[in-house]
């Protein structure tokens, strides 16, 4: 059974630090682009971040570009999201997602597979 489980969600305080983890279950992920998105209560999911299938592309949207890391553990079947600086507008259910791609994917539609969500809240 094919299945994305994303974990380290929690509440921090702007300025704060959290790392996201995606474990994937049930397929390899070295054949897979992996993307992180969001969805903020009233909006659209937003694409956050992705990374390819082969080493050293990545993508950030502009909102995160110098705070947020992504990363992979192929070894592990896992993706990262390190999130530096947190602001309260990061605040959102983050979910992986993994595309069979080559290389890179950054649109939503590509993405097959998708986990449950974790929520992210930055406060004070």
């Amino acid at each position: 059974q094919v299945q994305l489980v994303e974990s380290g969600g929690g509440l921090v305080q702007p300025g704060g630090s959290l790392r996201l983890s995606c474990a994937a279950s049930g397929f390899t992920l070295d054949d897979y682009a992996i993307g992180w998105f969001r969805q903020a209560p009233g909006k659209k999911r937003e694409g956050v971040s992705s990374i390819g299938s082969s080493v050293g592309s990545t993508y950030y949207a502009d909102s995160v570009k110098g705070r947020f890391t992504i990363s992979r553990d192929n070894a592990n079947n896992k993706v990262f999201l390190q999130m530096n600086s947190l602001k309260p507008e990061d605040t959102g259910v983050y979910y992986c997602a993994a595309a069979a791609v080559l290389g890179l994917a950054i649109r939503e539609f590509e993405y097959e597979y998708w986990g449950q969500g974790t929520q992210v809240t930055v406060s004070s």
